[in-house]
């Protein structure tokens, strides 16, 4: 029996360009209680990262796959096919490295190996949606002798820097002072320079505050004013906004905003709704605030961006935005009093009306969620680790 191992000791969470480093440990267990044990060989063992694409018929209309190059011996069990078994299509794939050939561990032996690649800027972030899925993968396949081929696949989430696709590395030596007892390799010099260039990026973007103010009205006049700081949010922000109902001359009995995604498949791509084919934009709430607002002169609402959600983006097939969606309750009376007279000369009974003829109108208002922001750090506090048996 061979156990191998696969360890990311930054965590599962990467940027498009950053470099994927991964110990493989391959190791010949001796039981605890087995008297004798013999040797184990391994042929050969590779790894290879790809991103794995998935789209719903239901939603999605893709043309049919080129049968003209047609994968190399699909149904061999002796070749490295990252992707065999997947759901999909494997649309972006780094070239296979090898890590070792002809391998023989003793009772009791183990043996590491590193592995490294660069993970490819051009490809679309990791996202689950309700019309398509970008699955990213690293794969380790093995094989002992005479045996078919085992794979290892570790899960991966990779952000997609936003403007990023023309940036390189720099050549020339930092110039910032540097300790001759400290060892830095060049990997790791050019990760670090990454992260730090993508936060300052993103903190120039997101630092930036400046009131925007929005009349709210519907066909009979103004509601409220809604009120927010800044359009550009990072993952784990919370959205905050204010709604000032004093200057309305439309009673407002409730009103609720959610925090939204929307998903939309690009019109060549779309299935017509006649041929069985479901709504081409699906929209995903994240978080909701509903209040009633009768005489409430000022409100305010904070909604959080989940740390595991996508940023938004766009590929030739589909495309990701995010939006506040508000939803008001108007009552349809001018005037309308619901609160009880102040001043009476004698004690009486009072009682609010039992209805109340309402309109209800919705409004969208489009922010823009980028990345990495502070989802990179929290999952990378700790390692990722995925073994499998031979």
């Amino acid at each position: 029996m061979i156990e191998v191992v696969a360890e990311l000791s930054r965590g599962p969470v990467f940027l498009a360009g950053e470099a994927l480093e991964c110990v493989v440990t391959v190791t010949n267990p001796l039981p605890p209680t087995a008297t004798s044990a013999s040797s184990e060989a391994l042929a050969w063992a590779s790894a290879q990262i790809h991103c794995q694409f998935h789209a719903s018929e239901s939603r999605v209309a893709l043309p049919p796959p080129d049968s003209s190059q047609p994968d190399v011996q699909p149904e061999s069990q002796t070749v490295f096919l990252p992707h065999r078994g997947e759901r999909g299509q494997c649309i972006l794939s780094t070239p296979p490295k090898i890590l070792f050939c002809d391998l023989r561990l003793d009772p009791g032996e183990s043996k590491s190996y590193s592995y490294s690649e660069v993970l490819p800027i051009e490809g679309p972030p990791s996202f689950r949606g309700q019309s398509v899925k970008y699955v990213y993968k690293l794969t380790i396949g093995c094989q002992r002798v005479n045996s078919p081929i085992t794979l290892l696949r570790v899960p991966l989430r990779v952000l997609v820097l936003t403007g990023f696709q023309d940036t390189r590395f720099p050549q020339d030596e930092a110039v910032a002072p540097s300790s001759p007892f400290l060892e830095e390799d060049e990997g790791g010099k050019k990760d670090s320079w990454l992260a730090e260039l993508a936060g300052e990026r993103l903190m120039a973007a997101t630092s930036c505050r400046s009131l925007h103010l929005y009349n709210i009205s519907d066909g009979r006049g103004k509601i409220g004013t809604f009120g927010i700081f800044k359009s550009v949010y990072r993952l784990g922000e919370d959205v905050v906004g204010t709604l000032n109902l004093g200057e309305g001359t439309v009673a407002c009995l409730q009103f609720s905003v959610s925090l939204q995604t929307e998903e939309r498949v690009q019109p060549e791509y779309q299935r017509r709704r006649g041929a069985g084919g479901a709504p081409s934009v699906s929209h995903v709430t994240h978080a909701r605030h509903q209040e009633s607002c009768l005489h409430t002169t000022r409100t305010s609402f904070s909604l959080p961006i989940p740390l595991s959600s996508t940023p938004g983006f766009c590929t030739a097939i589909v495309s990701l935005k995010w939006r506040l969606h508000f939803e008001f309750v108007t009552s349809r009376e001018p005037g309308l009093v619901l609160l009880p007279p102040m001043e009476q000369p004698e004690p009486v009974t009072w009682t609010g009306p039992e209805q109340v003829p309402v309109d209800t109108f919705s409004w969208d208002l489009p922010i823009k969620e980028s990345s990495p922001g502070s989802a990179v750090a929290p999952e990378r506090l700790s390692g990722s680790l995925v073994g499998v048996t031979l």
